[in-house]
């Protein structure tokens, strides 16, 4: 059975929340981001044309394009249409995954026999656009590599569909940028010996690709040529990581039970970056002398960073931590994940504050993740 595999993608996302409560900030230069020493989260077309990007250090796209409107962030409206558009789709299709905060997946290989895909995809991202007002694109292919870069080309309020017999015309004379695993790192290293188009990469022998950037050579090579076979993933709202910890002696000490919630929260946050998840909901668990256990949970904007994660958690023991009686247990659990790298508290990051997570982050992938950490986290409680 052929596949039939749809990318859809929320355009400027966070912008077109704005402009759909407002809108007086359409047609105008639109940045998104935190204040002066603060970093772009997203940007419209507009800004984009003088050179604004996202990630990008907010005195840099002022200076770029003086003219544009600054508006710090809305984490909770966000949130909220994100889950909205992920129930509109979610219940018009049989297999769908929730890729990032506004990028989905959806799998209707098959349906040609009852629907024709094409249609069918036209008629959600309607549907997106009535029933939560933003505007959608979306691209239908045979994998999701291919559907995901041509989503990119139809952008802004576009709709593609490439067929397996014009994936290769397609691809060939677009820039390797274009290839999702494909960074900056990585475009300068081919570039230097030439390879600048998808067409040149994949008459590239695989064995030099090996050679030149390692195991990632071979699956390189098979995204130049339009080959992909990873699954769309079901979304389900049920995935979680967690962590608890029982003590040897029941304990009442406020301080040390802080600084182990704070060591937590550091942790699960370091593996939610690792394998590439956002979480939206925080729940705490404490388990008294008299094994009464309690749960509170509180739903955040998409995060996958500590200092956000940590004050959420040690709001919840403040407001849960009611008895003055001994605990035995504490817990912690993300749920609520969707794939996706960091994004939401660029509202709230420096680019200093990015720049010790990229550090802290290489120094736990090499050394491991006790290698460095706050110093709250390590206060714990001995077990």
């Amino acid at each position: 059975m052929d596949r039939a595999i749809v990318h859809m993608d929320l355009d400027t996302f966070f912008v077109s929340c704005e402009r759909r409560n407002n809108s007086e900030l359409n047609g105008i230069p639109l940045i998104i981001g935190g204040g002066d020493r603060g970093v772009v989260a997203s940007c419209s077309y507009e800004a984009r044309k003088f050179g604004v990007r996202s990630a990008m250090p907010i005195r840099m796209a002022l200076k770029l394009c003086p003219d544009a409107k600054i508006i710090r962030g809305d984490h909770e409206l966000y949130s909220n249409l994100s889950h909205l558009v992920t129930e509109i789709i979610q219940e018009k299709v049989p297999v769908m995954e929730k890729a990032s905060i506004d990028e989905f997946y959806l799998d209707l290989s098959g349906m040609d026999k009852f629907f024709g895909c094409y249609q069918w995809t036209t008629e959600i991202a309607e549907a997106v656009k009535k029933e939560a007002g933003l505007p959608i694109s979306f691209a239908l292919s045979t994998n999701k590599t291919v559907s995901k870069i041509g989503t990119g080309e139809a952008k802004p309020l576009g709709k593609l569909e490439i067929k397996e017999a014009l994936v290769k015309p397609f691809l060939n004379p677009l820039s390797i940028k274009k290839i999702p695993m494909v960074g900056n790192v990585t475009f300068q290293l081919l570039s230097r010996i030439g390879i600048r188009t998808i067409q040149t990469l994949s008459e590239m022998p695989v064995h030099m690709l090996q050679q030149m950037i390692g195991k990632n050579g071979t699956e390189l090579w098979k995204k130049a040529n339009g080959i992909d076979e990873n699954p769309v993933i079901p979304y389900s709202e049920r995935k979680s990581i967690s962590t608890e910890r029982t003590f040897t002696n029941d304990t009442m000490d406020i301080v040390a039970l802080k600084g182990l919630i704070a060591g937590m929260a550091e942790q699960l946050a370091y593996q939610l970056r690792k394998e590439k998840w956002l979480t939206s909901t925080v729940t705490l668990k404490i388990r008294y002398a008299n094994f009464d256990t309690e749960t509170k949970q509180c739903r955040v904007a998409y995060t996958a960073v500590d200092h956000t994660l940590s004050r959420v958690a040690l709001d919840l023991f403040e407001k849960l931590y009611t008895r003055r009686m001994r605990l035995r247990l504490v817990g912690l659990r993300f749920t609520n994940l969707v794939h996706g790298q960091h994004q939401m508290d660029l509202f709230e990051d420096t680019e200093e504050l990015i720049n010790l997570y990229q550090s802290m982050d290489y120094l736990k992938n090499r050394f491991g993740s006790n290698a460095v950490g706050r110093a709250a986290g390590f206060n714990v409680l001995k077990v």
